[in-house]
């Protein structure tokens, strides 16, 4: 096989027959495969940053690490996340769903309950409905998330074989394949809050198999590094790239040498993981995939649906480095990831799941539209739906009597935002940097991404885009039909909905027992519900077993297991023991 003269598609269609398909010919007769056949997968999360590194034409400050994965991989510069701040956008990798169609779009659900008067929810997914790291758990896959979780619901813990700090590939049994999660926090948007300094629970990653040190380190994100003791990796008397729509001066600039130093920090957090791979022999047989959670964590970047919200970096390497160097042009959204991903690994796409496969040999038709939405933040409510095309971004406001800027309080905190409320009172912003803070919004807005890719001129009354109007209009209403997304329901009526009428989160009953011939078989009354199971010999009570079916029990041993149908609450525990009397308690 010529791998040069093959297409990137066609590459990966190789790739996907080499480790997915599980068959291969013995003596003229097909042979299923074992589950060590599928290929291993990594995701590289990062936090709120939008494609500012030099794979994207940024040439600010040098990012070897990423760089490295973009030369020996494929760069997609079109890929969105569907909200402009992680819960939502979590929401929607984790279960291929765009987070208004299943009450996930407020960010948080559990948050801010005093000053919406609102009681803490869950989003609610369709009744059968898994997250993605259980669909590859439940077909072999050993499953990990390293640290960070935030969906808006609570992960049963049939999601992950590990969740947390000390989760690791390496934990898994000979042999078999991983997917593993792991999430790098520093770029977040509370990396620029003073006083300045690296979040300590992140230099784990420099050492993210050893429970001793992890365990030694301070373990809530707020706990930071002073100034003093930070790093310091890029200049900071760099000409930053300030867009039209912040102030350039000093204040500010301190915050961009923030921002790059934090990706700077990152890039080697991100190569001490990859180190762990090459170490471990798996880096030319891993399928790695770098992206953020959503856009850029400035003040008209983070929250919002401009371009500066919703687009990512995202970089996939392939085993053995095939296609490197290569870019992809085609739209991707965030709901894609999760179809495309079980495609990876040969498992069929789950009937709830909103998204399109986008590689190999299974891939669909191309995306020709992008949605987004945006709803509460916090303490304030704001009803806004996007979609866009290769060119054109069209965006529909629901509530155009509020301005666009939102008194978000941990925004606040954001020494830019300051800066932009002291010169916005000091009446000494530009036009393009007063325009976040007008009093009221367009009804509808369309902007050229083109020629305006900072979308600061609506032209939505220009009449020679008068057609191009009407198709995004069209689409979006085709859309929020197809979702069952109604933007006019009120959060309180959104929680109605999910609860369906009680004034209770639903809860998931108990599971069952049922041992006989020395087989168990568990089950739980609720429709939808995973079950987890831990065995009285374990020696790691903070893991679960997924139950997948019936399993030989020995009279010796007894069960613990809990119920969960994700958006419901969690059961109780139930506890099965082969004494009788201690049974009968139970």
């Amino acid at each position: 096989m010529n791998c040069k003269k093959l297409s990137y598609r066609q590459l990966f269609v190789w790739v996907l027959l080499f480790f997915v398909s599980g068959l291969h010919a013995v003596e003229g007769r097909t042979v299923k495969n074992d589950v060590s056949e599928k290929p291993n997968i990594l995701w590289l999360v990062l936090e709120d940053m939008s494609p500012i590194i030099e794979p994207y034409g940024d040439k600010t400050i040098k990012t070897p690490t990423i760089t490295q994965l973009a030369n020996e991989g494929v760069t997609y510069t079109n890929v969105y996340s569907t909200s402009g701040v992680c819960a939502p956008s979590r929401a929607a990798i984790a279960m291929g769903m765009y987070p208004s169609s299943f009450g996930a779009n407020n960010m948080r659900t559990t948050s801010n309950t005093e000053e919406t008067g609102l009681p803490k929810y869950e989003a609610i997914p369709p009744v059968n409905a898994k997250m993605l790291s259980q669909y590859l758990r439940e077909a072999g896959y050993y499953t990990t998330n390293n640290l960070k979780t935030d969906y808006q619901f609570k992960a049963p813990k049939a999601a992950w074989d590990e969740s947390g700090p000390y989760a690791h590939w390496r934990n898994r049994k000979p042999g078999q394949p991983f997917y593993a999660v792991v999430n790098f926090t520093t770029t977040h948007e509370s990396g620029l809050f003073e006083p300045y300094g690296f979040r300590k629970i992140e230099s784990r990653h420099y050492f993210s198999d050893d429970r001793k040190k992890i365990a030694k380190l301070p373990q809530h994100h707020a706990v930071k590094s002073s100034e003093a003791e930070t790093p310091v990796h890029v200049a900071k008397d760099i000409d930053f790239p300030i867009p039209p729509y912040l102030p350039d001066t000093p204040l500010v600039r301190r915050d961009f040498w923030k921002m790059y130093n934090n990706l700077a920090e990152t890039d080697k957090q991100i190569a001490a993981v990859l180190q762990q791979l090459k170490d471990d022999g798996l880096y030319d047989n891993t399928i790695i995939m770098f992206y953020s959670d959503h856009g850029g964590p400035l003040p008209r970047q983070k929250r919002l649906v401009y371009d500066s919200g919703l687009k990512v970096p995202f970089i996939i390497r392939y085993p053995n480095a095939k296609n490197a160097g290569e870019k992809d042009d085609q739209l991707v959204s965030f709901v894609d990831f999760a179809p495309t991903l079980l495609n990876l690994a040969s498992i069929d796409k789950p009937t709830h799941m909103q998204g399109r496969n986008f590689l190999g040999k299974q891939q669909t038709a191309k995306r020709e539209y992008i949605h987004a939405a945006a709803d509460r933040f916090d303490g304030f409510t704001d009803v806004i739906r996007a979609v866009r095309n290769e060119r054109f971004k069209y965006i529909r406001n629901y509530r155009p009597e509020q301005s666009y800027y939102l008194p978000v309080a941990y925004r606040e905190k954001i020494p830019t935002m300051q800066e932009l409320l002291r010169l916005r009172d000091a009446d000494q912003l530009t036009p393009a940097q007063a325009l976040w803070f007008r009093d009221k919004k367009d009804p509808e807005e369309l902007f050229d991404l083109n020629n305006d890719p900072h979308e600061l001129n609506n032209i939505i009354t220009d009449p020679s885009y008068k057609e191009v109007v009407s198709e995004l209009s069209d689409e979006m209403d085709r859309w929020l039909n197809e979702i069952n997304d109604d933007p006019s329901l009120p959060e309180a009526q959104l929680i109605q909905k999910l609860w369906a009428g009680s004034e209770l989160q639903p809860e998931t009953a108990k599971p069952q027992f049922k041992f006989s011939n020395g087989i168990m078989h568990l089950s739980s009354p609720t429709p939808g519900a995973v079950i987890s199971y831990q065995l009285s010999n374990t020696n790691t009570p903070e893991l679960w077993q997924l139950y997948k079916g019936p399993f030989k029990l020995e009279r010796a041993k007894s069960v613990k297991a809990v119920a969960h149908r994700i958006g419901f609450s969690e059961s109780e525990s139930a506890i099965y023991d082969y004494d009788p009397i201690i049974n009968s308690h139970h």
